[in-house]
């Protein structure tokens, strides 16, 4: 007698409309478009980079404060540095305008629809190569405007 196993598939992302108990990250993705109306995922994304900004501080002490005193300036992006995992036709889609110097929309998309929005121009390097690791490779992008950001409700419409 064979016996038939009946597996039930559990989508955890089904529960993404209500991420107020929290969100897992699994889902969110990174896509380029060359002109910010057509965008193309860069499947195997590994790790995304902290969003957002930080401002400079401005020293606004004078000789008569007891305690310095700083107001904020403008706000300083860094280098956004991707990690994926080397598939081979995403490392090809990424070496595509590597180094060109030339500005690209970005986006980031998060499981509940989120989404961050940025322009920049990118790198891509080759990560070390160890025993018993997997292949990696980084885009780093150096942001020129943005992040912003649209929450769920308002990027659904997007």
């Amino acid at each position: 007698m064979k016996l038939k196993k009946k597996l039930t598939v559990f989508d955890l992302q089904r529960f993404a409309a209500d991420a107020s108990a929290g969100l897992a990250g699994t889902g969110t993705k990174l896509e380029m478009s060359t002109d910010g109306t057509k965008f193309e995922e860069i499947g195997g994304v590994k790790t995304i980079p902290d969003m957002g900004s930080d401002p400079e501080n401005i020293d606004v002490t004078d000789l008569s404060d007891t305690k310095k005193k700083s107001v904020p300036g403008i706000e300083n992006t860094s280098t956004l540095a991707f990690t994926f995992v080397y598939k081979g036709a995403n490392f090809a889609t990424a070496l595509t305008h590597n180094g060109d110097n030339k500005q690209y929309k970005w986006q980031v998309t998060y499981p509940d629809g989120m989404t961050a929005t940025f322009t920049g121009s990118y790198t891509v390097k080759m990560g070390n190569v160890a025993v018993n690791g997997a292949l990696e490779y980084t885009i780093s992008i150096i942001v020129s405007d943005g992040p912003d950001f649209a929450t769920a409700s308002s990027s659904a419409g997007a």
